[in-house]
């Protein structure tokens, strides 16, 4: 078992010592979010790469494209797909109902 240990405090009342430690819950919750929020560098992923984060086929990659699972851009002759919309299919696929 670990030791335990005891923390003084001196001229610090309960709701002060409670007020200061809920201020900085906040900060550290509010960089925690500003680092989650910050933009990848946008990605063009291939079909074979599509394929392989969800570990499906080929075929029903153009299969989630015709039922607008996934949306594919053409460049050129080349079709690729936004990273960033793969990771929203990924989170929205479950709840989607297929006919």
């Amino acid at each position: 078992m670990g030791s335990e240990s005891t923390i003084l405090l001196h001229n610090i009342t309960p709701s002060e010592f409670k007020e200061e430690l809920i201020c900085s819950l906040k900060e550290v919750i509010q960089e925690l979010l500003l680092e989650t929020k910050k933009e990848k560098p946008l990605e063009y992923l291939t079909r074979k790469q599509v394929a392989e984060i969800f570990k499906i086929s080929m075929v029903t990659i153009s299969d989630w494209n015709k039922k607008g699972i996934l949306k594919p851009y053409r460049i050129g002759n080349l079709i690729r797909y936004k990273s960033n919309e793969i990771e929203e299919a990924l989170t929205e696929i479950p709840f989607r109902r297929y006919n």
